[in-house]
């Protein structure tokens, strides 16, 4: 008789069937799988979805040992050949299987996820950017080319980089070294002739013990100006207006809506600091008090010759009217140890050594204004001419200033180089230490030795173009793009996220912001967006949270997930112009739903209905008494 496995085929007696069919292959691959996920579930929720994808889902490893599985899954089933009636529920599981791993493998590969960032009135952009990291270079034959430039588990030193291969030009690029944060610094070179007027200055204060410093090219949108918050610097040609004398404050005039920002420090009582919003000035005094015990001090306002004090504590962020004034008052932040940084008020410590607050008030009242003796003229409210400084550099490398400050008014004069001038602000002095009549902008490079990455400060890399024995490095940071002087014409090279041009464009018709009601917070943003397709075919649709819009939007391709779906992603606050959408495209999804469902279907099978289990050895070994009876039937008549 012989044996059952001679009685197999000889395709299924084969070793490496044998293998792919084996159920300890199958607990080996469904153990890494189950932990890898563990793992990837830890390093997103510990580092970001970028650091799980690149280690776990997105590794190829991962999409191998996921064909490993199907490969598995397939002879698995095979092995039961010829299938009969009982394997019906297990073939019909696997399969399921199988179609879900499929559907997820054509996801992954040819899929589309990412966000596009419209501006409402720019013509439509089919730019989708992706979260990898990508160096582009527009070479000299005119065609870009991109890099792949994830550096997240091996980031590339000048004795290892990471050799790009060579250019149009013959000439060899490499990437030589990452940062996770690289500053970027104006830095102007003088000129002979031409360019435009560019000088240094410093401003510094005692009471923070702060030194902020900054190159301004005059009249230049970029560089023109350094917004400390509390104020403004900025520079232009010629020369300063003159006459201006110290200012007095007045009132007259119509009640008007009014809207003013006041910071106050506790170290120095009388130099606070007021920013008019709109309307013009109240002409009110705040003044902080020294925290004790733990608290936040208390904070007093003084308008005409009435006065009111509140705990800061308790009014922080709540809306107090004065009582007996036109005016309501709001701390809307409370500082222990008050710094400037990035043009922003921060706290650099826990602890009360620089206290400060601002407080601002609003309502309907008659504005305090400003005239100015020289020449007989009165100056706009001071919400026209807000605290600022305006540097004036001539020809001939003079250098005047118009100020204008709540303590000192408006004023103006000449500036000595290296000659400190009293803003007004509160101890804030400025001198400049340094000036080109004629310079060109120019930008210097360097990473800093941040300890985290700042949302302000971008990441970049070290490039190096070797063009035969001659050898040119430049730092490039996230966003920006550079010319490389190479032979015979330079070449272009950018850094930042990966670009992928889309089959549809979009175009932004509108942006809405809904409030919750009473209040400015916001209840939910919706975006009007019209899309554009290489054949024509236009649609316009919306979307706002958890409702996305999707193009085409016949059933048919909704259904396969061959669409392109929208979703609301971000917004800016600051300009309510600007919407991003998320835009995703999975080729895989019908797969994935049939998969699920199939997977449901065998499993039902298989526990529910007995016509497809495998019968049990008990019932094929024993005979029925109905079997046994006819068999001593058999025995007796013979």
């Amino acid at each position: 008789m012989a044996s059952p496995s001679s009685s197999r085929p000889q395709w299924r007696r084969n070793r490496v069937f044998q293998f792919f069919a084996s159920l300890k292959l199958a607990v080996v691959l469904l153990a890494v799988l189950i932990i890898a996920s563990i793992a990837g579930t830890i390093y997103e929720s510990s580092f970001d979805a970028k650091v799980a994808r690149a280690y776990i889902y997105g590794a190829p490893w991962f999409n191998f040992w996921l064909l490993l599985l199907v490969a598995n899954l397939a002879v698995s089933a095979l092995s039961r050949w010829p299938w009969k009636k009982h394997h019906v529920a297990f073939l019909v599981t696997h399969l399921g299987i199988i179609t879900l791993l499929f559907g997820s493998l054509i996801g992954r590969i040819w899929g589309t996820e990412g966000t596009i960032t419209l501006f409402k009135g720019d013509p439509p952009s089919n730019r989708l950017l992706i979260d990898q990291h990508q160096l582009r270079v527009r070479d000299t034959d005119g065609i870009i080319k991109g890099y792949a430039a994830e550096f997240i588990n091996r980031r590339p030193t000048s004795e290892r980089p990471l050799n790009l291969g060579p250019l149009a030009s013959g000439a060899h690029l490499s990437i030589v070294e990452y940062a996770p944060v690289v500053e970027a610094k104006l830095n102007p070179k003088p000129l002979d002739t031409g360019g435009v007027p560019a000088l240094h200055f410093a401003i510094t204060t005692a009471m923070m013990g702060q030194r902020l410093e900054s190159w301004l090219l005059a009249d230049n949108p970029e560089h023109g100006s350094f917004d400390m918050g509390l104020a403004r610097v900025e520079l232009k040609r010629g020369a300063a207006p003159t006459g201006n004398s110290p200012n007095e404050f007045k009132t007259g005039g119509e009640k008007v809506e009014i809207e003013e920002s006041i910071f106050a420090f506790t170290k120095a009582p009388d130099q606070q600091v007021a920013k008019s919003i709109k309307g013009g000035s109240t002409g009110a005094k705040v003044m902080l008090s020294q925290p004790e015990s733990g608290n936040q001090g208390r904070v007093s306002i003084t308008l005409a010759d009435r006065s009111w004090t509140h705990d800061v504590a308790a009014h922080l962020r709540q809306d107090t009217p004065l009582e007996g004034s036109p005016y309501t008052m709001r701390i809307e932040a409370y500082w222990p140890d008050f710094r400037i940084e990035n043009s922003k008020p921060v706290s650099v410590s826990e602890q009360p050594n620089n206290p400060a607050v601002v407080v601002t008030l609003r309502g309907r009242g008659v504005p305090a204004v400003a005239t100015t003796q020289a020449h007989g003229i009165e100056a706009a409210p001071e919400s026209a001419t807000p605290n600022r400084l305006t540097l004036f550099l001539a020809n001939d490398g003079t250098i005047s200033y118009e100020l204008s400050s709540r303590k000192n008014g408006r004023s103006s004069g000449k500036l000595d180089l290296n000659a400190p001038l009293p803003t007004g602000w509160a101890d804030w002095q400025l001198a400049v230490d340094q000036s080109m009549p004629s310079a060109e902008q120019w930008m210097d490079f360097n990473p800093t030795q941040a300890e985290a990455p700042s949302a302000n400060l971008p990441d970049g890399v070290r490039i190096r173009v070797q063009q035969g024995a001659h050898s040119i490095e430049h730092w490039i940071p996230a966003g920006w793009q550079i010319a490389v002087p190479t032979e015979p014409a330079p070449i272009q090279v950018a850094f930042g996220f990966k670009q992928q041009p889309l089959q549809i464009a979009l175009e932004l018709l509108d942006f809405e912001v809904q409030r919750n009601e009473g209040t400015d917070s916001p209840a939910g943003f919706k975006s009007t967006v019209r899309v554009t397709d290489r054949e024509g075919g236009t649609a316009t649709g919306q979307c706002w949270m958890n409702n996305p819009f999707s193009y085409p939007g016949v059933m048919w391709r909704t259904w396969t997930g061959l669409t392109y779906k929208m979703s609301q992603a971000s917004w800016n606050p600051e300009n309510l112009n600007q919407s991003t959408i998320q835009i995703l495209r999975d080729p895989g999804w019908l797969l994935k739903w049939v998969g699920s469902l199939t997977i449901c279907a065998g499993i039902f099978m298989l526990f529910y209905l007995k016509g497809f289990r495998r019968p049990s050895t008990a019932s094929t070994a024993t005979p029925t008494r109905k079997q046994a009876r006819e068999s001593d039937l058999v025995g007796a008549g013979k």
